[in-house]
């Protein structure tokens, strides 16, 4: 996966035109699209074809605005599509929210042995309580190591409030787990290295 720098450079020359530059961004960016998409929706038809869709329209637009994060830019473009389309085709959203459901599997864990199998039951039940927003903030934050900035343009939100949203999240997530997996969690956290997925294996 390239570092946001190169995909800055890419992006710039996209802007001046250049296919190559705009073809290495669509392969370099679906798989990372695809994943973020899925948490959103049961229809992976619709979502193949919102991604092409969204790289058409990126391709064809007169004006090529200068971003800050690309990965930032294109997940929060395909969700707004997305949700877009939810409102005037009513398809099936994950969890149903309003503003975009989200859901964690059993895919996200990289867990072996029957006492992590445990924990992992008893994870996955705490992240299903959680509010679609909450969820989608922990995935940025832990399984897609965005930045706050990243969080906020994708969100839509600013940099404080999504601040509070995962401090809330974390602590809606604490209150229901076991102490020793809050430990678990939150020192693993912390670290970088929880037994969730990384990013590039969800």
């Amino acid at each position: 996966m390239n570092t946001a720098k190169e995909d800055i450079l890419l992006w710039e020359s996209f802007r001046k035109g250049d296919r190559e530059a705009f073809a290495t961004l669509f392969r370099d960016n679906y798989e990372l699209l695809y994943r973020y998409g899925g948490k959103f929706v049961t229809n992976t038809s619709q979502l193949e074809d919102c991604i092409q869709e969204l790289f058409v329209e990126l391709w064809q637009a007169k004006s090529r605005n200068a971003v800050v994060s690309v990965r930032a830019y294109l997940l929060k473009s395909l969700k707004y599509k997305l949700l877009k389309i939810y409102r005037q085709t009513r398809i099936t959203l994950s969890a149903g929210d309003s503003d975009g459901g989200f859901e964690f599997s059993h895919e996200h864990f990289l867990i072996t042995g029957e006492e992590e199998a445990e924990r992992k039951r008893l994870l996955l039940r705490a992240l299903e309580q959680l509010s679609g927003r909450q969820k989608e903030i922990i995935y940025l934050k832990y399984y897609q190591d965005c930045s706050y900035e990243e969080v906020s343009e994708i969100m839509n939100i600013n940099y404080q409030v999504a601040r509070n949203l995962l401090y809330q999240a974390i602590k809606s997530l604490k209150n229901r787990l076991p102490r020793l997996l809050q430990l678990i969690f939150l020192l693993s956290a912390i670290m970088g290295h929880y037994t969730l997925h990384a990013a590039n294996t969800l």
